[in-house]
């Protein structure tokens, strides 16, 4: 049986979630997330599935309660389902309390049994817009009809489906309403979550599109009643009840009402660098010890408890007065959702 010891910041904030990507690579482009022609990483640098499983079996004894694997696309990685069949044991033996997938939907149709089958229960899926063409022109190379295909069977097999919707002036706003009434419709949770100046775009770029939350919260006002309701996920969204509706609706703004006070998080990249925090640079190499001491639990914990000391207060991001700081050129692919 695994022995537990619990990962304590600086700031005295518990680290009981992590973010494992097992993947840069997407089989959508969006525009917000990364450029067209994206250079993805070689797969000598990525860590196999069983160095992942690893690397969550160590943050697991630590005390991490729940794990989320992102991408890239994490559908997309080549038998991905080998890593949450390893890793969902741990929720039979009750070390593991939630395992959990954030995905653009495109492959969910092929593999909602399978992640049931494994023990994941709540799928967040990356969706911006409900015009056909608009999401062919912001994904690239999407269909939503695949995607709408996949929450529907993910709901058929019994997996509880959240929409993340970011928020993109001139680009989705008109859709607000259209985006509520719909996830209502199909009981769907809708969590909605402000753009971020990561990637190589321009700051000019970034700005134009800065959507507030705190706007987007006051337009949902002139139409419906808003009560906060004390949930959590075990993430940064504030949640609301839609009290004409009964909907739930969450909020995660990292820009206009920072949440780095209450953060108990971390990701892991899919080349094994632990990212303290998504918003600052520092990070730390698990790979080179996962490769150096093969099967060594001990000594990736070890490592990830002197990490965990160096976690920072909080990030900063800011588009305030009008201007882009604290941007930084690291794709939200390779660092994960």
């Amino acid at each position: 049986m695994l022995k537990k010891r619990e990962l304590i910041d600086p700031f005295n904030r518990k680290i009981s979630y992590v973010r494992v990507s097992v993947t840069d690579r997407c089989d959508f482009r969006c525009s917000y997330c990364m450029p067209e022609k994206m250079q993805f990483l070689p797969k000598k640098d990525v860590l196999s599935l069983e160095e992942l499983n690893q690397i969550a079996a160590a943050f697991i004894s630590l005390g991490v309660e729940k794990i989320r694997v992102t991408g890239g696309e994490p559908l997309v990685r080549k038998e991905i389902l080998n890593f949450f069949e390893k890793t969902g044991t741990y929720l039979e033996t009750g070390h593991l309390k939630e395992l959990t997938i954030t995905t653009n939907g495109s492959q969910l149709e092929r593999y909602a049994e399978q992640l049931f089958e494994f023990g994941v229960r709540r799928v967040n899926v990356s969706l911006d817009t409900l015009d056909a063409e608009k999401f062919k022109v912001l994904t690239r190379f999407g269909r939503l009809q695949n995607v709408i295909k996949g929450i529907m069977k993910a709901k058929e097999v019994g997996l509880k489906i959240k929409i993340n919707f970011v928020a993109l002036k001139k680009i989705n706003e008109t859709e607000l309403f259209d985006m509520l009434n719909w996830c209502d419709r199909n009981g769907l949770d809708l969590t909605f979550i402000e753009v971020m100046p990561l990637g190589n775009f321009k700051a000019e770029h970034r700005l134009s599109h800065y959507w507030s939350l705190m706007d987007l919260q006051n337009d949902i006002k002139s139409r419906f009643t808003l009560k906060a309701i004390d949930e959590s996920s075990g993430g940064p969204a504030k949640y609301f009840r839609v009290q004409e509706t009964g909907q739930k609706i969450g909020f995660i703004t990292p820009l206009s009402h920072n949440f780095c006070g209450t953060c108990n998080r971390v990701r892991i990249t899919c080349t094994g660098e632990l990212h303290m925090c998504l918003g600052q640079k520092n990070k730390t190499d698990l790979r080179e010890i996962v490769r150096s001491y093969p099967g060594d639990i001990e000594a990736i914990k070890i490592q990830i408890e002197k990490a965990i000391l160096q976690k920072p207060q909080s990030h900063s991001f800011s588009y305030q007065h009008n201007k882009v700081t604290g941007q930084l050129n690291r794709y939200m692919s390779h660092t994960g959702g």
